[in-house]
């Protein structure tokens, strides 16, 4: 928490977390101020809320910074959003303090500017089987396969960080848990 710069830490349960996360993400004026921190999860420890939010674009730059320095200290760490409502998926993976992949699709005009890194085996694997090339450049992709990877990748996010790491829509009562759960306040974007 302290090398993300987060506060004022409450005890929450998960449930009382994701109602205060989902009331900041759609407000206007605190869509970024909270966040909630997991405890430890299977290993993994989540940090969820908008602030994480790879593609946005007032935070993707500090959540790439982020994630490489806690990737540095901690050996991985990753990004994710997920619109559940069909808005996207975006994925920011980091390994011993350097991006190896990120990569948005979220129906934004600019989502391929911030296209880093490699595909992972997981994207290359889902391009074959849909029958595209699994090597690829958006610039030279058919308008047909361009569409048909861009409904793909909607909803990969959950199923790459279940792959990689831990996927909160995986989380049982059997997921070995250590600790409490936070919610947090994050310090504000630029800082």
């Amino acid at each position: 928490m302290a090398l993300l710069g987060l506060t004022d830490a409450v005890p929450v349960s998960f449930s009382q977390a994701q109602e205060a996360v989902d009331e900041d993400s759609h407000s206007g004026t605190e869509r970024l101020s909270r966040v909630y921190v997991s405890p430890v999860l299977n290993g993994w420890t989540l940090v969820i809320g908008r602030w994480c939010d790879p593609c946005d674009p007032e935070r993707s730059d500090d959540v790439l910074r982020l994630c490489e320095a806690l990737s540095a200290r901690y050996g991985q760490a990753q990004a994710y959003y997920y619109g559940a409502q069909g808005t996207g998926s975006a994925w920011l993976i980091a390994e011993q303090g350097a991006v190896a992949r990120r990569y948005c699709e979220t129906d934004e005009g600019e989502d391929h500017y911030l296209t880093l890194g490699e595909p992972l085996p997981f994207e290359r694997s889902r391009r074959e089987a849909l029958g595209l090339p699994t090597t690829w450049d958006a610039a030279t992709e058919t308008e047909e396969d361009e569409e048909e990877w861009a409904l793909e990748t909607a909803h990969m996010a959950p199923k790459i960080a279940a792959q990689l790491s831990i996927s909160p829509f995986a989380l049982t009562a059997r997921t070995p848990t250590s600790g409490i759960g936070v919610l947090v306040r994050a310090p504000h974007s630029g800082s």
